[in-house]
């Protein structure tokens, strides 16, 4: 499965792809991007703090940064050479007050 519109690479959260081979190995590949709240979201997040509901603000904003965030380690792990990325994990982190960064990172190799 791919999560890049523009690509056949496969990205999987296991260390193999099922029915395929491993043949060759390139290593870690990874992708980041740093997003800010803005105070539009934050007025709306704190209106929904008090009736409850999901913040789709938010939820939108996470969305839009593992798609930038995959796409950069895809982008990596092709230039590779690769067709394929093993282990795929997403992490997060605090880089300043009211700002994240989204980090992805997997194994990129070549299955046949």
């Amino acid at each position: 499965m791919s999560l890049s519109n523009n690509s056949n690479l496969i990205l999987t959260n296991v260390e193999q792809v099922p029915g395929k081979v491993i043949v060759e190995h390139y290593g870690l590949v990874t992708g980041n991007t740093v997003r800010a709240k803005n105070v539009g979201r934050d007025i709306a997040a704190g209106f929904k703090n008090l009736v409850g509901g999901e913040l789709k603000g938010y939820t939108e904003l996470l969305g839009d940064a593992r798609s930038q965030a995959t796409a950069r380690m895809v982008e990596q792990a092709e230039a590779l050479g690769a067709n394929a990325v093993v282990n795929v994990r997403f992490s997060t982190s605090a880089v300043a007050q009211g700002a994240a960064e989204l980090y992805v990172y997997g194994t990129a190799v070549r299955v046949e």
